[in-house]
């Protein structure tokens, strides 16, 4: 359900890559494709409201000709250039509570473990609980400069909740070099001290804090490998942003480098306090 959470009946969403063009607001309504996944992840996203989350859209009725409904959250959406508001500590603060509230609620719920969950960005360990493993910046919903929901569950699939976790921090501290980040983040962003505050937002304790440079970069590598994927198999958005961003490799292997080269800056940041 990526796009702009606003506006008014029978209007695009704007946003993504994989479903672009694909994703019509009704009303209160969302209409998009259907994930393989999706009567597993609907009765999982029914379960979280069930149990008290109101941060994730409600399923509206069943999957019809490949296409699914869900409630329309309103909010903010950041889409790129990233705005300066979504950038903020406070926001930042937000999205790891967020992101706490949906793992902590996940934890108490059993899932399907024979669906056809995405492996596409889904921790290669598996894990105890149903991950969102695409908690970027178009895919979160604010409030007056608050994180308050998650759109497009496309993705979700099981995992540790530290790799969602490390998964959102690329997206947010955001943990890319510097080139990279110029993209589509505003300048100045401070690195190692947003990977704190995330990790503060969230509540990750002490020995998490230590794993999850390391777990950073696992996921970096996860991302590289999704991508190759959509170019073996000629997917036209990816090839057309990969043509348009020079058609190499150059940029992960610098991405994945200075992630590598910082692993200690990290490290000590996640576990001092902030100043």
């Amino acid at each position: 359900m990526t796009g702009a959470a606003a506006g008014t009946a029978d209007e695009p969403l704007a946003g993504g890559m994989v479903n672009a063009g694909a994703v019509v607001r009704r009303g209160d309504l969302v209409e998009r494709p259907a994930p393989r996944s999706a009567p597993a992840l609907h009765a999982h996203l029914r379960a979280l409201r069930e149990r008290g989350f109101d941060g994730a859209p409600l399923p509206a009725g069943p999957v019809t000709d490949g296409r699914e409904r869900l409630t329309f959250l309103p909010g903010d959406v950041a889409l790129p250039p990233f705005p300066s508001w979504a950038m903020t500590e406070d926001a930042l603060r937000s999205v790891g509570a967020l992101l706490r509230r949906l793992h902590d609620t996940s934890a108490g719920i059993p899932f399907d473990t024979d669906a056809p969950w995405p492996g596409d960005l889904s921790d290669p360990r598996g894990g105890p609980l149903l991950c969102h493993n695409d908690v970027c910046p178009e895919n979160v919903v604010f409030r007056d400069g608050r994180a308050v929901a998650l759109i497009d569950f496309d993705l979700a699939a099981p995992g540790r909740p530290l790799w969602d976790l490390a998964m959102t921090a690329l997206y947010w501290a955001p943990a890319v070099d510097p080139a990279t980040a110029a993209t589509a983040y505003p300048a100045g962003l401070d690195v190692p001290r947003r990977l704190r505050i995330l990790a503060d937002g969230y509540g990750l304790p002490a020995p998490r804090r230590a794993e999850l440079p390391l777990v950073i970069e696992e996921a970096t590598a996860a991302c590289r490998a999704f991508v190759a994927r959509k170019l073996a198999d000629g997917d036209p958005a990816y090839t057309r942003v990969w043509a348009a961003r020079g058609g190499s490799w150059e940029r992960w292997d610098r991405r994945q480098a200075w992630l590598a080269a910082n692993r200690a800056v990290f490290a000590a940041a996640l576990s001092e306090a902030l100043g």
